[in-house]
């Protein structure tokens, strides 16, 4: 097909150079072309078109993708025309029989403005043909009860092998695998169980419009987390549905090969590196012993249930005010097979202190997990009593309470939101790591630490499960700022580099989670509309809100005096623990409950106890490029 279309370029070209220069001698004769002229351009036209063919081809004009043609393209057709027509003006010069010189001009002039409208003219002949071509397709198909989808297979090895193999067996009715691309040039021009390997994996938009794909299948299984988001990356680009191999394991079974395949989630865009558990310290830590975790029922605080469960504890006590999540917790532990003997489910508050020490005293845990809080940034602006009496009073709450009856490890699930806070959420949760801290020092039996990371995909109240509300009720889908971004990663990996964490722990340290690269919140959206099989701004509409109250463009992960230093684990740092006392602590602390108690300002108050808390005038946070005026003032 290609060696046709640029057999019919070849050819165009030819005629138009010479349709040119009779144009160009028409219109400088009025209409009428002398005869000894004419006797001149039957006499030079072989010598005309040898030019103008040597040249287009030295531009490489004939290699270039007409359907994909740019400013850089149409530069080489200038160039190249412009250039051959000096050629053929200097041969008639020098042989003595030139044309008029007005007669070159129209001539350049009349060949470049043809050259590039047949270059269009290419490109949009061709989109119709592609149309019209794709609807005859997809019609003699669905007539002869044929494939229903035409996919493009990315990746020629293994995965790629079977997918094609069992797509003949039980596929066929529904899906027919049209093509394959695959990095390994080798492979190229040959073909997998007869399905032709086409070339790389960069030219998937075009092999997408040329072949009227509307499925591709991604089965590289063996390039990482990294290349495979690259790879889906570029699947978005064009309006096809996308499935993603689930893994050779899974091919070895009976079932279906529609079973190997699976959605594209919006986890695999993210491209973050597997995280890898070295389980012997964690399972040192809480094989046998009794292991208590706050707020249990909560997105974090489940999955470090669930995690934990495996490594069998002794008895794990999971106390949390909201009865319904612990309730559906405890039957998913049960039912997967953890001892109901040991496991304990207690509903409470942590701002319950006579509640806590009842819990502590009659199970006496080893190592406790604080993930009890309230967490939703606007909600803690309108409620900031709440946000203190809950996340720095339950705070210290556990903390005594874990000092109390030495328990062996503490650790505190906090936010990058507590890094600079424009919000009275993150200066709660920057006080709760203070205590942390300072209670560190008043006690050589328990470890006190906290862990610091950022939002997690998927958790309660999380833009996902928003965005999927919101695609439910037909949109639009909600951005607060064209600009803003976030640090994400899933649930199951923030978990596990908690337990990473706290295998790590001497005391006094905040572990931060190395959080990848931050994601643009309208990335995501658009992201998410596409992998719902839609299109962003036409099937779905997205809208800006505005930046709530408290709510930064960007977060960070570490405040300017804190520094970082490395751990065994390449994805967790600590950060440099602060020099206040418990004393002057306690001080900071009875400040803030007589701030509650008198009615005084409380964004006041906690701004007096965390001095790098920002009050923003409107209650948002300033614009990523006025952050240094911000933290100044």
């Amino acid at each position: 097909m290609y060696i046709f279309y640029k057999s019919i370029l070849l050819v165009s070209d030819i005629l138009l150079v010479n349709m040119a220069l009779l144009v160009a001698l028409i219109l400088r004769f009025d209409l009428s072309i002398p005869s000894a002229y004419f006797e001149m351009y039957m006499d030079q036209f072989i010598v005309l078109t040898l030019i103008h063919l040597v040249v287009n081809i030295s531009f490489r004009l004939y290699k270039c993708l007409l359907k994909y043609i740019t400013t850089r393209e149409l530069l080489y057709i200038g160039g190249a025309t412009l250039l051959s027509c000096l050629l053929f003006a200097s041969y008639g010069h020098l042989r003595g029989t030139a044309f008029p010189g007005t007669v070159y001009i129209f001539y350049t002039i009349i060949l470049l403005l043809m050259m590039i409208l047949s270059r269009f003219s290419y490109k949009f002949v061709n989109r119709i043909l592609s149309k019209f071509s794709k609807s005859y397709i997809l019609f003699k198909d669905h007539f002869n009860g044929v494939a229903k989808h035409r996919a493009l297979l990315i990746g020629a090895g293994d995965a790629g092998a079977i997918i094609v193999r069992e797509s003949k067996k039980s596929l066929k009715q529904h899906t027919k695998i049209i093509a394959a691309l695959d990095d390994d040039k080798v492979k190229h021009r040959s073909s997998l169980n007869g399905v032709p390997i086409l070339g790389a994996i960069e030219n998937i938009e075009k092999y997408v419009e040329n072949y009227n794909i509307d499925t591709i299948i991604v089965a590289i299984p063996s390039a990482g987390v990294v290349r495979i988001a690259e790879v889906l990356a570029l699947c978005n680009k064009t309006d096809c549905r996308l499935k993603i191999f689930s893994g050779i394991s899974s091919a070895i079974s009976d079932d279906a090969p529609s079973a190997h395949l699976r959605n594209v989630k919006i986890e695999d865009l993210l491209g973050r590196e597997e995280i890898v558990l070295d389980s012997t310290p964690v399972k040192e830590n809480i094989v046998g012993r009794t292991i208590l975790v706050t707020g249990g029922g909560g997105s974090i605080g489940s999955e470090l249930c669930r995690q934990i469960s495996a490594f069998k504890p002794d008895r794990l006590v999971i106390f949390d005010i909201y009865e319904n999540n612990a309730y559906d917790l405890q039957n998913e532990l049960l039912r997967n097979g953890f001892p109901k003997s040991s496991l304990t489910v207690l509903i409470g508050s942590v701002r319950d202190k006579g509640k806590l020490e009842e819990i502590f005293s009659l199970y006496k845990p080893d190592i406790v997990f604080h993930a009890a809080a309230h967490k939703h940034v606007p909600l803690m602006e309108d409620s900031p009593s709440e946000a203190i009496k809950n996340n720095v009073f339950g705070t210290l709450n556990v903390a005594l309470c874990a000092r109390e009856y030495r328990s062996r490890k503490f650790v505190l699930i906090s936010t990058d939101k507590a890094v600079n806070p424009t919000n009275v959420m993150g200066t709660t949760k920057r006080i709760c790591e203070l205590i942390v801290q300072s209670i560190n020092r008043t006690t050589t039996h328990t470890d006190f630490v906290a862990v610091r990371f950022g939002n997690v995909l998927g958790s309660n109240g999380s833009v996902i499960p928003l965005f999927r509300r919101q695609l439910e009720d037909g949109g639009p889908l909600t951005v607060t700022h064209p600009d803003i971004i976030r640090y994400f990663m899933t649930i199951p990996e923030a978990v596990r580099l908690i337990l990473q964490a706290m295998s790590f722990a001497e005391g006094g340290e905040i572990f931060v989670l190395d959080m990848g690269q931050p994601v643009k919140i309208l990335d995501l959206a658009e992201n998410f509309i596409r992998l719902s099989g839609l299109e962003p701004y036409k099937d779905v509409d997205i809208v800006f809100t505005g930046l709530r109250p408290g709510e930064k463009l960007y977060e960070e992960l570490l405040m300017d005096e804190e520094g970082i230093a490395k751990t065994p684990n390449k994805k967790i740092f600590i950060g440099h623990p602060s020099s206040m006392t418990f004393v002057e602590l306690t001080e900071h602390l009875k400040y803030l409950h007589n701030a509650i108690e008198s009615g005084f300002d409380l964004r006041e108050a906690l701004h007096h106890v965390v001095p790098t808390y920002r009050i923003s005038p409107n209650g948002c946070d300033t614009p990523l490029g006025e952050k240094d005026t911000a933290q100044a003032g």
